[in-house]
């Protein structure tokens, strides 16, 4: 169940026609109707929300010919809920008299591939009154002529209808949230920084604040479902194994001290859950102001250093925030950053909101070059990890599903949404990680981190947003796979980090020129020592997505026929890149001040 206030979006299907009456009209209608109902069709049967609710289209009352059909088009719009607009014909139509003009309502044209009316013309036509009143909007059309009855959506178009209909509903859903920043600044990492501007301006979502003491008070207070926490306790101390100590004698703590750190850090779960989402039992309990939470759809712990350093680190909490499961079931991940990252939790919410699927936080830690780790192990790289590899490792955010231990219909590796989690699943995932104790010298406070390597071979995609001074969000992006090394490689090279910590390796796909001309360019083109990562080869989507929010790409391995923005992009420049950055700067933040 959807868990933030606020109905859920809706998309809007908006059947636009010829307003010639007397023939012409009314040849048209069946047909234009049929095309909205096939569309608001293909969306509700394959998308879903992140909190499982299937997508809601809503189709206009009847089809548009004119300004008043608009005008009432965009009346039930508003009155439903809609918040992302699809308009489709298969026929000419007058232009700018029917078109859809919200400036922040995400916004697509599909225009119909046939000879008998020039849907396509009309599309056209559209996207250049669009384009003339800035309003971006995207264009879609099919490569292979129809015949008029063809109700059929090919497979090009489908994949746009797709595309741009998740986008869209990541754009919705991510307005009027909160981003919840627990503590702020942490190690003078810049992502922890919260710029309230770039989240207002560009997503729509205000930044709540709250010190990291109150934890302390919640805990001091029992404001806490204490029910829930005996069960979680209970769950925890039955499914979170303890893993090696790698701390010195004279370092380690006693198995009570322990048991302490456990219940804190159970505790802490609970209590930053709650300052996200809010709980009602806290009402019950008389804490009505902390009952109602902070509508946050993402947000991040400082942690280090005032709090590691005094409390447990809180690598437990965020690591069960970010799974698709707790002692309550299998439910929905959170969106949660270590070091209150907020960059990083913003890119982790965009690959949640596209899959809906739990995501991983980490450091983009080491290069291992084929030389390096024959050197160090005496073994050769060898299949997709044969040019190199990226240790992605980091002691907080990473969601268990990262384990892998969830199986598609083939019995291969994955990570998937929530309702298709198996208990047996879960139960993999559980026994396939380790909790040893955190390693002293980083976390004075003690804590336990959890401790697995990701399966080989899964689809992945890193992606980044960073701050540039006088650019503003650039948004980073690399597809690449997941790979499993054999067991004595894996020791050799994670013994020499932090070994406490979850590892993936991650190849990246090359091109063989620019930024991904080889892994070590990958690397040391990344913006930022975190990045987020998603299973699925889901760049396409993650451009889609930041055009609509205007933010640029300024480096990614999709393929140039894969990149779908708005048609008004194309006036920008035939480079897509540079295009993309002079389009962004011209249409300026979507909810922000324009240039």
């Amino acid at each position: 169940m959807n868990r933030l206030i606020g109905r859920l979006p809706k998309i809007g299907i908006r059947p636009v026609i010829d307003g010639r009456e007397r023939g012409v009209r009314e040849s048209l209608e069946v047909q234009c109707m049929d095309m909205a109902k096939a569309a608001a069709k293909l969306i509700s049967e394959n998308l879903r929300f992140p909190s499982g609710e299937q997508v809601e289209c809503v189709i206009a009352d009847t089809t548009i010919g004119g300004v008043a059909d608009a005008a009432a088009c965009a009346d039930k719009f508003s009155r439903e809920g809609v918040e992302v607009s699809l308009t489709v014909t298969p026929c000419w139509c007058y232009g700018t008299e029917v078109m859809d003009t919200d400036p922040l309502m995400p916004k697509a044209v599909w225009g119909f591939n046939g000879t008998e009316r020039p849907g396509a013309v009309y599309l056209a036509a559209a996207l250049a009154g669009y384009s003339q009143k800035g309003l971006p909007a995207f264009g879609i059309y099919g490569k292979e002529v129809q015949d008029a009855g063809d109700m059929s959506i090919p497979k090009d178009v489908e994949e746009k209808l797709l595309r741009f209909a998740k986008a869209g509903i990541a754009v919705a859903l991510m307005k009027g949230k909160s981003y919840l920043s627990i503590g702020y600044s942490s190690m003078g990492i810049a992502g922890s920084m919260v710029d309230v501007n770039f989240l207002q301006d560009y997503f729509g979502v205000r930044a709540e604040f709250v010190e990291s003491v109150e934890l302390l008070r919640r805990m001091d207070e029992g404001i806490y479902d204490h029910e829930e926490f005996e069960k979680a306790l209970a769950w925890t101390k039955k499914n979170c194994k303890e893993g090696k100590d790698y701390n010195s004698e004279e370092a380690r703590k006693s198995a009570e001290v322990k048991d302490q750190e456990w219940e804190k850090v159970v505790k802490m779960t609970l209590i930053c859950r709650d300052l996200m989402n809010g709980n009602p039992k806290l009402k019950e309990l008389g804490f009505g102001e902390e009952a109602k939470g902070r509508n946050a759809i993402m947000g991040g712990f400082q942690g280090q250093r005032q709090w590691t350093d005094y409390q447990p680190n809180a690598d437990f909490t965020e690591s069960i925030l970010n799974s698709s499961f707790d002692w309550n079931g299998i439910r929905q991940a959170y969106t949660f950053a270590t070091e209150n990252d907020c960059l990083n939790a913003v890119s982790m919410l965009f690959g949640h909101l596209l899959t809906n699927k739990a995501q991983l936080f980490s450091d983009v830690r080491t290069y291992w070059s084929p030389e390096s780790v024959e050197r160090v192990t005496g073994k050769k790289l060898t299949g997709i990890a044969e040019n190199g590899i990226i240790h992605l490792i980091n002691s907080g955010s990473t969601t268990l599903d990262a384990t892998a231990q969830q199986s598609d219909a083939d019995g291969n590796p994955t990570m998937k949404p929530y309702w298709e989690i198996t208990e047996e699943e879960v139960q993999k995932c559980l026994d396939n990680t380790k909790w040893p104790a955190a390693i002293w010298e980083y976390f004075r406070g003690g804590g336990f981190s959890s401790q697995f390597k990701t399966k080989g071979s899964m689809p992945m995609t890193m992606c980044r947003i960073n701050l540039v001074k006088g650019i503003g969000p650039v948004l980073q992006i690399a597809e690449g796979w997941s790979v499993e090394l054999p067991e004595d490689v894996h020791t050799v090279l994670d013994e020499r980090t932090n070994p406490t910590w979850p590892t993936t390796w991650f190849v990246p796909r090359l091109t063989g020129k620019g930024y991904f001309k080889d892994v070590y360019s990958v690397m040391a083109k990344w913006g930022a020592n975190h990045g987020a990562i998603s299973h699925g080869h889901i760049g396409a989507d993650l451009i889609s997505l930041a055009a609509m929010l205007r933010i640029p790409v300024n480096m990614h391995n999709v393929a140039d026929e894969d990149v779908f923005r708005p048609s008004a992009w194309s006036a920008f420049g035939e480079d897509l890149e540079g295009a993309d950055y002079r389009a962004c700067t011209n249409y300026g933040p979507l909810y922000g001040f324009k240039n």
